[in-house]
């Protein structure tokens, strides 16, 4: 047996991802276990948008290369419009709690971020104070619409990045993308960004569990 295979085997044995795996796998700080579940998790969800075609919302962290959906969003409007796709830029809309069947005219549904530092308030429809012992908070169906940087209106917000595990560091890989920094969402806030940067608050793609 090799020390690789010796090392696969000490690692299923441990309920860690063997090394082996993750050098060709997405991001994550998962358990064998629940990684497992998120991997066939991930597989139903390309398999269902093959089978039944492209779903009204899209599950943004079942992606393995998330920003090249985003980019693929832009593109879309880009060439509907006929905008040059480096004009355009994304503004951010929190949705109602409720089932989408229909997908929106430009621009996409997205689902599966967590809030880690705050919690979104789902009556002043902006950020909150996280509640007591509770870490992260499920954030609603996004609308993510793309436009001309120079037309998306200025409002009070907070810049909350985007990672896909809670690490919150990465390296540059040769597309030139971060291998955990996906992107910067700006959500409604009545505080300004200091106050928010000073709890670390961030959107998260997957949790640790």
């Amino acid at each position: 047996m090799s020390a690789e295979l010796e090392e696969v085997v000490s690692s299923i044995l441990k309920g860690k991802i063997p090394g082996m795996w993750m050098s060709k796998s997405y991001p994550s700080l998962k358990p064998l276990g629940s990684y497992i579940n998120d991997f066939l998790a991930r597989l139903k969800f390309l398999q269902d948008w093959y089978d039944n075609g492209t779903p009204a919302v899209f599950w943004i962290s079942g992606f393995f290369f998330t920003q090249a959906f985003l980019t693929g969003a832009q593109q879309n409007f880009a060439r509907k419009y006929t905008i040059p796709i480096d004009l355009l830029g994304f503004d951010y809309d929190v949705l109602e709690e409720k089932e989408y069947k229909q997908p929106p005219e430009d621009g996409v549904y997205v689902t599966g971020l967590f809030l880690d530092g705050a919690r979104w308030n789902r009556k002043t429809k902006k950020l909150a104070e996280s509640f007591p012992k509770i870490l992260y908070d499920t954030m609603p169906v996004m609308w993510l619409k793309p436009c001309k940087r120079t037309d998306i209106p200025d409002r009070l917000c907070y810049v909350a990045p985007v990672y896909k595990t809670s690490e919150r560091r990465g390296t540059l890989s040769t597309t030139g993308h971060s291998t955990n920094f996906v992107v910067a969402m700006s959500i409604p806030s009545d505080k300004p960004e200091e106050h928010w940067i000073g709890r670390g608050v961030a959107l998260l793609c997957q949790l640790n569990s």
